[in-house]
């Protein structure tokens, strides 16, 4: 019986020891709807497509960014660092 290449990669592939030590665990992402004015930056930017804006309008009349899958949320703190209205925490 011959060996493939994807038959010898399986074989000496292993996974790290410290894999879920080292491995990130998905953000808390909070948006203080009050500041935000839906300028759409955190969604636009967001690596992992984790904010979308949705129909959502404050109290001022703007429309607010919202969470769509936080799961996917790598805790980067992009969308918090780009926000000019410091309306979005991530907490990890």
């Amino acid at each position: 019986m011959e060996l493939t290449g994807k038959d010898v990669m399986a074989k000496l592939w292993r996974k790290p020891f410290d894999a879920e030590i080292k491995a990130s665990k998905p953000g808390r992402i909070t948006i203080e709807k009050e500041r935000c004015k839906g300028c759409s930056f955190c969604t636009e930017f967001c690596p992992r497509d984790v904010l979308v804006m949705s129909q959502e309008i404050n109290s001022k009349g703007y429309t607010l960014a919202t969470v769509a899958d936080e799961k996917k949320c790598l805790a980067c703190g992009l969308c918090e660092v780009i926000c000019p209205e410091y309306a979005i925490k991530v907490n990890t």
